[in-house]
């Protein structure tokens, strides 16, 4: 059994994905402010989730090559966005940035697990 991805496209577009984002919070455009503080997460610690993303983009990437790194990685991403989805729904902040950004994180996750490592 491999343990490296099926289809590696979806794991590179994943890891893409998260790089634009942790850019994108380097200097938080409005509906990134508004969600982490929808949430109630405090601004000194927004740096982390910049840190997990480029962290969990770089294991993605190494992924490609190393068995089980991918896999590993793209379980930490969905694991983050399930915190996040807890998040929003203990804070009550089920707008868009819940329905669009942090659900549509998760599934673009979950898809590149189950598809790039089941079967």
């Amino acid at each position: 059994m491999t343990l490296l991805p099926h289809f590696p496209w979806l794991v590179v577009l994943l890891a893409v994905v998260l790089l634009g984002d942790a850019t994108l919070s380097l200097r938080p455009p409005a509906f990134i402010r508004n969600c982490l503080t929808g949430v109630g997460f405090p601004r000194q610690w927004w740096w982390t989730l910049i840190v997990i993303k480029v962290l969990a983009a770089v294991g993605l990437l190494i992924g490609l090559r190393v068995q089980g790194v991918a896999l590993a990685a793209s379980t930490g991403v969905i694991c983050y966005f399930l915190c996040a989805v807890v998040a929003h729904v203990r804070a009550g902040f089920m707008g868009r940035e819940l329905w669009i950004n942090c659900l549509g994180m998760l599934t673009l996750a979950v898809v590149t697990a189950v598809t790039s490592f089941v079967g």
